[in-house]
């Protein structure tokens, strides 16, 4: 498979008055067509920047990022705004949902603004926040009455409605019990094993199982990468191999 995204001598540097910090070093990346990548680390090891570097949300101070070959670091803001409305998608820590709009139009706004098909883009959202593990009953309610866990899982199913080229999804997991988190997770899985792209950043062994690769950082650099291949229900070994690389990498 292509390269999707490629990033080349990646820096960010964030100052605050006579002081820098440098949160991504130098840092070289390629993500694959179709890979299901989970970018694991210590807390301020830079996941997250690199995540909203990589998506176009965020530019870097240096280096290049590129998709399908083009660099995407050089457009303006606004066509940086269309590449991502047109080929990504986001799932954030913070759900950012809108208040006065129902759950169903909340996720539903996103394919609009893409001129879908209403009756079409309502059929694929109730099917996915079914499969999320939300009942009918939420469609129509207000991010207000609903838990911090049924807000994060609507927020999954506003950033994959559109059938995203690339997902970016930042600790989309983190909100969730296991019973729910199983389920966002499987559908997540369902979609990488029909082609889709993810990059996640992730603490939990449960979510980073499902990748195909996992990639370390620490302190603004890659220190690991490893190799999972295809993900299959039940495999033991995923779970030991996993963890080996962890505690090598000092987790």
């Amino acid at each position: 498979m292509s390269n999707i995204l490629t990033a080349k001598d990646l820096c960010k540097t964030f100052s605050n008055e006579s002081i820098q910090q440098h949160v991504l070093k130098n840092l070289n990346l390629s993500i694959k067509e179709g890979d299901f990548t989970v970018i694991m680390g210590n807390s301020g090891s830079g996941k997250s920047t690199l995540l909203y570097a990589l998506s176009g949300m965020d530019r870097p101070t240096l280096g290049s990022i590129s998709y399908h070959g083009e660099e995407i670091s050089k457009y303006s803001n606004d066509k940086l705004a269309v590449f991502r409305r047109k080929h990504c998608g986001f799932v954030f820590q913070q759900n950012y949902l809108n208040d006065s709009m129902s759950v169903l139009d909340n996720v539903m706004i996103c394919g609009l603004l893409m001129s879908k098909e209403r009756s079409k883009l309502a059929k694929r959202a109730k099917e996915l926040l079914l499969q999320v593990g939300l009942s009918e009953q939420t469609f129509h309610k207000f991010p207000a009455q609903l838990s911090g866990g049924e807000q994060q899982r609507v927020a999954v199913v506003r950033g994959i409605i559109n059938e995203p080229e690339i997902l970016f999804a930042d600790e989309p997991t983190g909100a969730l019990n296991s019973k729910n988190t199983e389920n966002v997770l499987n559908v997540l899985t369902a979609l990488n094993q029909k082609g889709q792209s993810i990059v996640m950043v992730t603490h939990d062994m449960k979510a980073a199982r499902r990748a195909n690769r996992i990639l370390y950082l620490k302190d603004g650099s890659i220190m690991g990468e490893l190799d999972l291949g295809v993900y299959q229900t039940g495999n033991k070994n995923r779970h030991e191999t996993l963890r080996h690389f962890l505690e090598e990498m000092g987790w």
